[in-house]
């Protein structure tokens, strides 16, 4: 009896091949491979239908046949997405160019931007060092590490790790988005919601004191911290070479390449940690993180209970229903009270991911187009009929 275990979508599955005394020893190699073949011909069929959010089946080739209706109407070169059931990945499908000049397809190797769905990793990342008890999340955060670009204001020192992950930090998005051109805040610390990237960058900063390292001693701390225990081999804040090598080229929402090696944005990110915007991944490694998230492993049973709590209310429907910021994460009431999301946009690159945690259930999806976010939402909308 020969055993042969064949791995898919997380799953160790075991088939016993029982052979004659007179099989030849040369021609296992070829049963192997045909009992690998068959094996995995077998659990693709299996997955010929998965669940959506309200529970309902819907065939894996409409979910393609969809996606690639709405890459054609949003002008998107490229798209990688995941879809997940129970935790597992059970849809997995890449599609368009990662390189349209050169018609290089987007493969499972390829690697996007994911903008500002860093946010919520480093949420988690941040939550580690609590639980080292290297941070708390409500000691001001100039006791750590002063901030010289907005000491002139004395109200920074209000300003808390909790703040930052809930933007009520007081500061714009981004400082070149102001007339002047510099950092200020808008109002008192803690008292107001405001979306922003400096807040988040400000702790990395306090991070990156902690450690007592530079933005490349940050990245591996990121590694040893949650990359590596949750096997992401190819998640980054910083891009390596490989990283670089695979990664797709953006487009904007007319398919026009964008000369990044040009870009403003590039060039000063450019081997920085930027804890609000430079991750780097594809949705297998992505949805790892996912997974992990959604079982409450790497983090304690507190520090979840510190990252879903609602921290910022963001707006208000016209149903009347509440969107909420939490510490890294943006919710709502019910029904979506478990769900938790977050878009990103880079110049060239948009995504999307969004889980429930309570029916396991989930997606990401990475393009290399301005218009992901939107798919994104369409997506979701797509994930919710009734059938």
């Amino acid at each position: 009896m020969l055993k042969v275990i064949v791995t898919s979508n997380h799953i160790d599955w075991t088939y016993e091949v029982y052979l004659k005394k007179s099989t030849n020893e040369k021609n296992i190699p070829k049963l192997i491979n045909f009992v690998l073949v068959s094996a995995l011909l077998t659990n693709c069929e299996s997955q010929d239908k998965i669940k959506n959010l309200k529970g309902f089946e819907v065939s894996t080739d409409s979910i393609t046949i969809f996606l690639k209706s709405r890459m054609d109407s949003l002008n998107i070169p490229g798209l990688s997405i995941a879809v997940l059931n129970e935790s597992k990945v059970v849809y997995h499908e890449t599609f368009g160019y990662a390189n349209i000049q050169e018609k290089l397809p987007v493969t499972d190797k390829t690697i996007f931007e994911g903008a500002s769905i860093s946010k919520s990793v480093f949420a988690s990342f941040v939550m580690k060092y609590v639980e080292e008890g290297k941070l708390d999340l409500d000691k001001p955060l100039f006791e750590y590490l002063r901030y010289p670009d907005i000491e002139y204001d004395e109200r920074y020192k209000k300003i808390t790790a909790r703040m930052v992950l809930s933007h009520r930090t007081g500061f714009p998005n981004w400082r070149e988005n102001e007339e002047d051109k510099k950092l200020k805040i808008k109002f008192d610390p803690g008292t107001a919601y405001e979306y922003s990237g400096e807040g988040y960058q400000y702790l990395a900063k306090v991070l990156k004191n902690i450690e007592g390292s530079d933005w490349n001693g940050l990245e591996t701390s990121f590694q040893n911290k949650i990359a590596k225990p949750l096997g992401m081999k190819h998640t980054v804040f910083i891009a390596t070479t490989h990283i670089k090598k695979n990664k797709a080229q953006p487009y904007n929402n007319q398919k026009q390449w964008i000369d990044w090696k040009n870009n403003y944005w590039y060039q000063k990110d450019k081997g920085v940690f930027v804890s609000s915007s430079s991750i780097h991944s594809e949705p297998i490694d992505f949805s790892k993180w996912m997974i992990a998230i959604m079982n409450n492993k790497l983090l304690s049973e507190e520090s979840y209970h510190e990252l879903f709590k609602h921290h910022s209310t963001i707006s208000t429907l016209a149903s009347g229903m509440n969107v909420y910021y939490t510490l890294g994460f943006i919710t709502a009431d019910k029904p979506y009270h478990t769900t938790y999301f977050h878009g990103g946009s880079n110049d060239g690159f948009t995504c999307y991911y969004l889980m429930d945690i309570a029916k396991k259930w989930g997606y990401v999806l990475f393009t290399n187009s301005e218009n992901g976010e939107k798919l994104g939402d369409d997506v979701w909308n797509y994930f919710e009929k009734e059938y």
